[in-house]
């Protein structure tokens, strides 16, 4: 795999210093970073490999990298609450989002969770994003465009999900991140190709709740699962080994079911916790 070139004037730049402390912001000639360290010229970094040194006029060192999707998410502007990584790495494996997928998402917030869709599908694939909120859309658009330029595999809609499903041609995947995504459910069965998933992101098991509870109901659902993740990051220095003392715990409740053919008198199957092995007892 060839490298990629050096920093380019116009692209993005993450400066961590030794302490840990990260500055994400866009690089261009003549324009000079600036924090109580000292500053950096911009000029320093343009045309220099990703995951050089710098130092600011003051001495301080700098480490310049080009920042991974999940830092972009973190540092990126925000209109609305982001999905944080732990979950947006979750949901692109559960929901299970293949290259040249076609994905129904609804709720576009600041845009985390569709520029994750959008890596995921590829050239191939396509996303169509459903946003209510015009300054939420005008947010996310701005933040895609920061991180991946102008995308050609992203269709935006300002309307609600609910009014546009009937026009829409079948999806192999359907993600929300809605406050009710359980009104989804039936209306998505009439578009989602059997097989394929239905996925939602919640803050509260209230809302988890009703969403299984209506997957559950619905014939043409089964292997109806809910969870959340948890991120616990551990210090590993020489002979201090311990948990950080914070963590990301919980965040939201993801909920998949798998779309399937209605047959008339069986109940679909559903997961259930598995029982432990002698092993484990």
């Amino acid at each position: 795999m060839p490298d990629l070139p050096d920093f380019e004037d116009g692209e993005q730049a993450l400066l961590i210093d030794q302490r840990g402390r990260r500055h994400l912001f866009l690089l261009r000639k003549g324009d000079s970073f600036h924090s109580d360290r000292g500053f950096i010229p911009h000029d320093a970094i343009i045309g220099h490999p990703d995951g050089s040194w710098v130092r600011t006029s003051r001495g301080t060192r700098y480490l310049a990298l080009r920042p991974t999707l999940a830092e972009y998410v973190l540092d990126m502007p925000r209109g609305a609450q982001v999905i944080y990584p732990k979950d947006l790495a979750m949901v692109i494996f559960w929901a299970d989002i293949f290259p040249g997928a076609r994905v129904l998402e609804a709720g576009m917030g600041s845009g985390a969770l569709t520029l994750a869709l959008l890596r995921a599908v590829g050239p191939g694939g396509r996303v169509i994003s459903y946003e209510q909120r015009e300054d939420f859309a005008r947010r996310a658009l701005a933040n895609i465009h920061m991180r991946a330029g102008e995308v050609t595999t992203l269709t935006v809609r300002l309307r609600p999900v609910e009014e546009g499903l009937a026009e829409e041609e079948p999806v192999d995947r359907a993600v929300f991140d809605l406050p009710e995504p359980w009104r989804l459910v039936e209306p998505v069965a009439q578009r989602l190709r059997s097989g394929g998933i239905f996925l939602s992101y919640v803050p509260t098991i209230i809302q988890a709740r009703e969403t299984s509870e209506a997957l559950r109901r619905h014939q043409g659902y089964a292997l109806v699962e809910t969870f959340e993740t948890l991120f616990r990051p551990w210090n590993i220095e020489n002979m201090s080994v311990r948990p950080f003392h914070r963590m990301v715990a919980h965040t939201g409740f993801i909920t998949v079911a798998r779309r399937v053919v209605p047959e008339e008198g069986v109940t679909p199957p559903q997961v259930r916790e598995r029982e432990p092995s002698a092993e484990e007892e």
